[in-house]
């Protein structure tokens, strides 16, 4: 090399580093993200041949995806980025929590047909038998913060039992069961009434383990009679009518944002 050159070059200098590419995701992926779909209904439009990238049909639902590169469609229009929606519905017993059931039960999308919503998915479960607060929204971030485990974030059931409780009785939940060797706990519990023969209790968690109230109490050889999630942290089901549903208000939101409930 000679002098002109390296003096035009400069001593030392190296060409810029190039721009890190921005991230690919699998396309059913990305397609949930843009909250039109939720991943299974997108893979299944995947597979189908009723999704086009850059105008060409594409069946694989991993394929990897640069959504700001390139162009997504679905049976020929483009999919867009909805707005976010965040809401809450009072689950009714008898609905399952899913999109689709195999057994042909209703599901509690059907209590939001007709609203001319975007996709939402639920954030965390309800349990067919089981009432209460059940929140949906199509901010996966957002919904993520919430069912953690490690943001221990409280929720709130009344319980009906088939019994009269005594002071062991709401001891032994708060101080926990072991179910084939899984260590199961309340935050909390308090007897809110009683009749003759049932009583409510209010009872907190702040884990979500699978069926965990369900469980705690079967193994103290207790049955349920109804199970009501009223709270999810600082966020009440209120006078929400049963079956009905509502949109979460901005401060609503904000409560139960990642940066409120770190």
């Amino acid at each position: 090399m000679s002098g002109r050159d390296r003096q035009a070059r400069g001593p030392g200098r190296r060409p810029p580093p190039s721009k890190p590419s921005a991230p690919r995701h699998g396309l059913a992926r990305v397609i949930s993200k843009f909250g039109v779909a939720s991943r299974t209904q997108a893979a299944r439009w995947i597979e189908a041949g009723r999704v086009a990238v850059d105008g060409r049909i594409v069946r694989d639902p991993e394929r990897p995806t640069d959504a700001a590169r390139e162009r997504i469609a679905v049976d020929g229009a483009p999919i867009e980025a909805r707005g976010r929606i965040y809401l809450m519905l009072n689950k009714p017993r008898g609905y399952v929590t899913t999109a689709s059931d195999e057994r042909g039960r209703d599901t509690v999308y059907a209590l939001l047909e007709g609203a001319g919503l975007p996709w939402l998915a639920p954030v965390g479960r309800l349990d067919r038998a089981s009432e209460g607060l059940l929140l949906f929204s199509n901010d996966s971030v957002w919904a993520a913060a919430i069912t953690a485990p490690e943001t221990h974030l409280d929720k709130t059931y009344h319980v009906q039992i088939d019994r009269l409780p005594d002071a062991d009785l709401l001891a032994a939940l708060q101080a926990g069961v072991d179910d084939r060797g899984e260590r199961l706990a309340a935050k909390s519990v308090r007897e809110l009434r009683r009749g003759e023969r049932h009583a409510w209790l209010e009872i907190v968690l702040d884990e979500g383990r699978n069926r965990q109230l369900r469980r705690m109490l079967y193994v103290l050889d207790v049955a349920v009679i109804r199970l009501v999630r009223v709270a999810i942290g600082g966020l009440t089901l209120g006078a929400l009518a049963k079956g009905a549903w509502r949109e979460l208000t901005v401060d609503e939101v904000a409560r139960l944002s990642p940066s409120s409930l770190a």
